[in-house]
């Protein structure tokens, strides 16, 4: 056997055995979730004895601590338990991810890994697919549309906890409310973040902190631009679902003048190209009339015929929404400009940002 099938081998079956390791942990994933499900239910059911539950159950839970950590080791502490006891009622209250079957094709043994039956409901469906840790984020998320929301995208996305973390601390779940009616609102918590028209594909602000830059500090355009391509993977996951990259800096030439723009993107799922220019400082009309160039030029000569118009994003640090809304058409659908922030806004700040 020579070198090349010899590495070809050694490809193939390293491919296997990385894809049986992941499927072991997805399988010990959901057996540990759901076996803490049926943990916390009998602890709630035995508490419904007692006179004084309260009491009784902390009683309980003190004396399950000792006698299961010495059975079973590490892992039954009191906290723990109580976390296992209260991440039952969190999600016994009809909390479903069917959805997600709708989203990805799931094998039969997977999919009847992920069901359990709430003893008061014969009906009720849970179907557990990220890891414990995840589900300690997110049971503490009290609005439970916010947390079906981060729920589906964790899934959809395969978020680490790390990113669940980062999504959430950067209120994604907000900046995509803010120009959503109630039902589409009602829609993120059922669906995630789904992509039909071009607003579907801006955020407002754009939370950049991963970056590294401070805030106003005395980087160019093009320092930006750099740490958005260095950091292009986490840049993606901000950007939200379908978005590939395809250029920086794509040449725009008319005779003997030349333009640039500065990132070039195609979202699969609106099928269309995404323009995004990035500005230090206030917005100013001209960079609107720049942006409305490059997405008419792409939209003339690199559109095909079944890809839909050309979206282009501006991103600043700060702008003048009247200024906006004056220099775009009234039916405008193909130009945004979106704020961006370095670094991650203290929850007064986000609040600000949000009523803004």
């Amino acid at each position: 056997m020579n070198d090349l099938q010899s590495h070809i081998l050694f490809q193939n079956i390293s491919e296997l055995l990385e894809n049986s390791r992941k499927r072991v942990v997805a399988t010990v994933n959901q057996a540990m979730v759901l076996t803490y499900f049926e943990i916390g239910r009998m602890i709630v059911e035995d508490e419904q004895k007692g006179e004084n539950r309260a009491e009784y159950g902390k009683a309980i839970l003190k004396d399950l601590s000792i006698l299961l950590t010495e059975k079973f080791g590490k892992g039954f502490s009191y906290s723990n338990l109580k976390q296992i006891r209260q991440f039952f009622l969190a999600y016994s209250k009809g909390q479903t991810l069917s959805v997600l079957l709708e989203n990805k094709k799931l094998s039969k043994e997977q999919t009847e890994l992920g069901k359990t039956e709430d003893s008061k409901s014969k009906n009720h469906e849970i179907n557990f697919y990220l890891s414990w840790s995840h589900y300690l984020k997110l049971m503490r998320i009290n609005d439970l549309n916010e947390r079906k929301f981060y729920e589906i995208e964790s899934f959809k996305n395969n978020w680490s906890l790390r990113e669940l973390q980062r999504q959430y601390d950067s209120a994604l779940y907000s900046r995509l409310s803010l120009s959503k009616d109630k039902e589409e609102i009602l829609k993120l918590s059922e669906k995630g973040q789904v992509f039909e028209k071009p607003q579907d594909a801006v955020k407002d602000p754009y939370i950049l902190e991963f970056l590294g830059l401070e805030e106003k500090s005395n980087y160019s355009e093009n320092d930006l631009e750099t740490a958005l391509i260095n950091k292009l993977e986490h840049f993606l996951l901000e950007l939200g679902t379908g978005f590939t990259f395809v250029a920086r800096q794509e040449r725009i030439s008319f005779d003997e003048k030349h333009f640039r723009v500065d990132l070039v993107f195609y979202n699969r799922i609106l099928k269309c190209f995404v323009l995004i220019d990035l500005k230090i400082g206030e917005l100013k009309h001209q960079d609107i009339g720049q942006m409305q160039m490059y997405v008419n030029y792409f939209d003339r000569e690199k559109r095909l015929e079944d890809e839909n118009k050309t979206i282009g994003i501006i991103l600043c640090q700060d702008k003048n929404e009247a200024l906006v809304e004056y220099t775009l058409p009234e039916n405008n659908d193909q130009i945004f400009a979106s704020k961006y922030k370095t670094v991650l806004p203290s929850k007064e700040e986000f609040k600000n940002l949000l009523k803004e």
